[in-house]
């Protein structure tokens, strides 16, 4: 039942890191060398993203978003696959709107969008000791917008425990908003046998963290307002690899 807060809102972290034992899931995947976790842990940083970019991103996500949306608490979109929420289903984005979408997403949406991705790619590697080009995007790379809304369906329960480990490897969340101004609850939280140790999103923070079971987690139920977030996962596998949007 213990919590220990490992990035407070307030906080500006320019690289907080926290290494762990790896646990032994990546014994069971086929192994990439220089690339596959030997180092294993978590990190949150405050200082590769703006706050300028952050809401630029949101804004993104607010306008796809809008165009649909869940009947329950979460709602997703991936610029990927073109997946949307629409009430208790998801729609293509890209086959539902058609040419009308270059009404909705600019090209320098993308390339904003690409930029980011590059930088926490970077950093990530830089942070593990492996090679920036041995990393592919991969899915699930989404954003999220939590509300306090009822679930409605399995896909609205986003706070049980889960780890991300498949095809990927590394995973990276960019928050877009801000921890008790835009929203109450909806905390990150690393579970850990000691005790839970928790990330409290500001707009342009990132966590990130080898997708093992070393780094179980949940996301608290948002109590009031909107939680807008990116999950921008990575695999050593380039046949799992995905292009930018």
């Amino acid at each position: 039942g213990v919590t220990e807060v490992l990035a407070h809102r307030s906080d500006i972290l320019r690289d907080k890191f926290v290494e762990l034992p790896c646990s032994k899931d990546y014994d069971s995947h086929r192994r990439f060398e220089g690339c596959t976790p030997r180092r294993c842990g978590r990190g949150v940083t405050d200082t590769i993203i703006t706050r300028e970019e952050a809401e630029r991103i949101r804004r993104i996500a607010e306008r796809g978003l809008s165009l649909g949306g869940s009947d329950g608490g979460a709602s997703i979109l991936d610029l990927h696959s073109g997946a949307l929420s629409l009430g208790k289903h998801f729609v293509n984005l890209y086959r539902y709107f058609g040419d009308k979408i270059h009404d909705i997403f600019t090209e320098e949406d993308f390339a904003l969008y690409r930029a980011v991705r590059q930088r926490i790619q970077q950093r990530i590697a830089q942070v593990f000791g492996i090679s920036s080009s041995s990393l592919y995007l991969t899915k699930p790379t989404f954003f999220s917008r939590m509300n306090s809304t009822e679930a409605k369906t399995t896909h609205d329960e986003y706070w049980h425990p889960h780890v991300t480990y498949g095809s990927f490897d590394y995973t990276s969340l960019l928050y877009l908003s801000d921890y008790t101004q835009d929203f109450g609850g909806g905390r990150f939280v690393f579970l850990d046998a000691d005790s839970n140790k928790t990330v409290e999103p500001r707009a342009g923070r990132v966590s990130f963290f080898t997708s093992g079971s070393e780094n179980l987690h949940r996301v608290e139920k948002v109590l009031w307002g909107t939680r807008f977030a990116i999950t921008i996962s990575f695999t050593c596998d380039p046949e799992h690899g995905i292009g930018d949007p």
